[in-house]
């Protein structure tokens, strides 16, 4: 394998390649340790944190922003964006309120207040 690849941990923006098997990846270009860190997890198991709004059901045309506690799967996207499309809340909600726990092991939580 042979993959080029963007630093997004820092503003820097260090342009990587990574080469070799999954076993054996060999990191490029990175100015920091956190870059190496990035390009390998990217290549073996990439995450990602999701943003996204809940219906807030008891206030007229009202959404709340949220998103995952933590990163998720890649390959869990489509689930989670799924589980997120089915909740509907009641305000009050305050920023940090876990709306939601265990969903591909993050916690969806408010990233909005709504009175």
């Amino acid at each position: 394998m042979n993959r080029k690849l963007i630093c997004i941990i820092c503003p820097r923006g260090c342009q990587l390649t990574v080469s070799g098997e999954k076993d054996n990846l060999t990191v490029t270009g990175h100015a920091c340790k956190r870059g190496q860190v990035y390009a390998i997890d990217e290549c073996t198991h990439p995450v990602r944190t999701i943003t996204s709004i809940v219906r807030v059901s008891n206030r007229e045309d009202c959404m709340v922003s949220v998103k995952t506690a933590t990163p998720v799967p890649k390959e869990a996207i489509p689930q989670v964006m799924a589980a997120i499309r089915g909740m509907t809340v009641q305000a009050p909600v305050k920023t940090g309120d876990i709306l939601a726990e265990n969903i591909f092991g993050s916690r969806i939580v408010a990233t909005k207040d709504i009175d």
